[in-house]
C-alpha cells in the first residue's frame, strides 16, 4: 500500500523569506517524515496580508493538497496567513510561531482557527506581536499555547521549535 501524501505549507514573516532560518528548519524536519511534501511559500513580492492569504490559497490549490492531509506552519504574518487559511478551509494542522493575531492592521485579525491540531508558540519578550492578545485568543479558542523566554523571532529557541514541530507532526500524521 502506498504511503499517503501529506502537504506542509510554510509561511514566513513580513521581513523574512522562504529561505529564513525558522522556515528552513521546519521544512527540513517535515521532510524527514515519509509521504510528506513540504513547500515554503514565497510571499516576498507583497507585504499586503490579503495578498499573502491569496498566495497561500493558490499554493495549496496548485499542489492539489487535500485539506484533511494539510499542515500549515507560519511565523508572525505567516502565522496570521495560516490561521486565516484554516478559518476558511479546515486543515489537519496549524503550527503558529509568534503569530500576528489580534492586530488591528490585519483583516479579520482574530480568526477562528479550524484545524484538528493546533499549536501556538510565542515569546514572553515579543515586542512586535504582544503576547497577551495571543494568549487571550488561545484561551478563548482553547488552543494549546507554549510561551517561551524569547523575543518575536524566537531565535534563541530554534532547537525547541524543531522538537515541538516534530511532536506536532507526529501527532497530526498519526491522526490522519
Amino acid at each position: 500500500m502506498a504511503t499517503p501524501e501529506f502537504h506542509v505549507f510554510l509561511s514566513h514573516g513580513l521581513e523574512s523569506g522562504p529561505g529564513g532560518t525558522k522556515v528552513q528548519a521546519l521544512k527540513a524536519e517535515a521532510e524527514t517524515f515519509p509521504g510528506v511534501t513540504a513547500i515554503a511559500v514565497d510571499h516576498r513580492r507583497t507585504k499586503d496580508p490579503a495578498e499573502r492569504l491569496t498566495q497561500m490559497r493558490e499554493a495549496i490549490s496548485e499542489a492539489g493538497a487535500d485539506p484533511e492531509r494539510t499542515i500549515l506552519a507560519g511565523s508572525s504574518m505567516g502565522g496570521w496567513v495560516c490561521a486565516r487559511t484554516s478559518a476558511e478551509t479546515p486543515v489537519l494542522g496549524c503550527f503558529l510561531l509568534a503569530p500576528a493575531l489580534a492586530m488591528s492592521a490585519y483583516p479579520q485579525s482574530s480568526p477562528r482557527i479550524q484545524a484538528r491540531h493546533t499549536q501556538i508558540i510565542h515569546g514572553w519578550d515579543d515586542d512586535v506581536v504582544l503576547p497577551m492578545p495571543v494568549i487571550e485568543l488561545a484561551r478563548e479558542q482553547k488552543l494549546p499555547l507554549l510561551v517561551l523566554p524569547d523575543g518575536h523571532r524566537l531565535e534563541n529557541s530554534l532547537a525547541r521549535l524543531v522538537i515541538e514541530f516534530r511532536g506536532f507532526m507526529t501527532d497530526c500524521l498519526s491522526d490522519a
